[in-house]
């Protein structure tokens, strides 16, 4: 009775993750054959001969036969260090925040964290129109720090560390004051040090939150050196299906899932630690 349940149990498994690969699967299909066949409706399960060309044309031009864009390599570039100051920016502000809320005695310290905590139920998508105004007024248009500024307060990484930090035990400051550490030291040799599963837990979470931005960066951007790769695909796609360079849009699309994977399959030691481990 137990084998059979573990082979049921295998099967929903193994049919869950074939129905999250496939459409993966046809992208990288996609990606080696001509727009042609894709077009047609004739394209096979297995892999064509196009692949060289069309990630060569992807990578170093970005333009088909219909379709005009920047290559590829600009618009990783972009998002790479889009998704990267914001995740840097989001764990910085948010850790020295949560640190003050916590370890800090000042006037209406909890009101200001409900203040952070309230900016939870104003997603970017409700404030962009005075967020975009800021922006413009600041001279922040079309740029990486227009790109990524907005976006770097995070109320829901500050409220984690908060909740992480509380669950310090006392002795561990009352023994830091003991031996003499200030705050910054305490910070630095004691918080720090104990946080590190939940940063890179946030950090993986944090960088694909980055890199899979859409409205803010598609508002703030007039031109295409300044384009992230989830942009560049939605204006890779035309009007007509029977009109769109699908083989240049699938080899795009390959190239922007894999800094997102790459994250994920290099972090996943320290991302599942950071979610599970409770230990101080």
């Amino acid at each position: 009775m137990l084998h059979e349940r573990s082979w049921h149990a295998h099967l929903a498994l193994v049919l869950g993750v074939a129905v999250f690969a496939f459409p993966i699967y046809m992208a990288l299909n996609g990606s080696t054959w001509d727009a042609g066949t894709i077009g047609g409706g004739r394209m096979p399960l297995y892999p064509g001969a196009e692949a060289a060309a069309n990630y060569g044309q992807a990578w170093f031009s970005g333009e088909g036969a219909r379709a005009k864009g920047a290559p590829v390599s600009v618009m990783m570039i972009n998002s790479f260090l889009m998704a990267v100051i914001i995740t840097l920016g989001k764990v910085a502000i948010s850790i020295i925040s949560a640190y003050a809320v916590v370890f800090f005695a000042f006037p209406l310290r909890m009101f200001f964290f409900w203040m952070i905590f309230i900016t939870l139920m104003l997603p970017v998508e409700v404030r962009i129109i005075p967020t975009y105004a800021v922006a413009a007024n600041l001279g922040l248009i079309d740029s990486f720090a227009g790109l990524t500024v907005p976006l770097i307060a995070s109320a829901t990484a500050t409220l984690l560390f908060r909740q992480f930090f509380l669950t310090i035990p006392d002795e561990l400051v009352e023994a830091s004051k003991i031996d003499g550490a200030g705050p910054l030291r305490f910070f630095w040799d004691t918080v720090l040090p104990l946080s590190r599963t939940n940063i890179a837990a946030l950090c993986v979470i944090l960088f694909i939150y980055g890199w899979n931005q859409y409205l803010w960066p598609l508002l703030i951007t007039t031109s295409p050196e300044m384009e992230t790769i989830v942009i560049g695909i939605t204006k890779l796609v035309s009007t007509a299906d029977a009109h769109t360079d699908w083989n240049l849009i699938m080899a795009t699309t390959v190239l922007a899932m894999l800094p997102p994977v790459a994250v994920v399959i290099l972090m996943q030691r320290w991302f599942v630690r950071g979610l599970i481990e409770s230990e101080k």
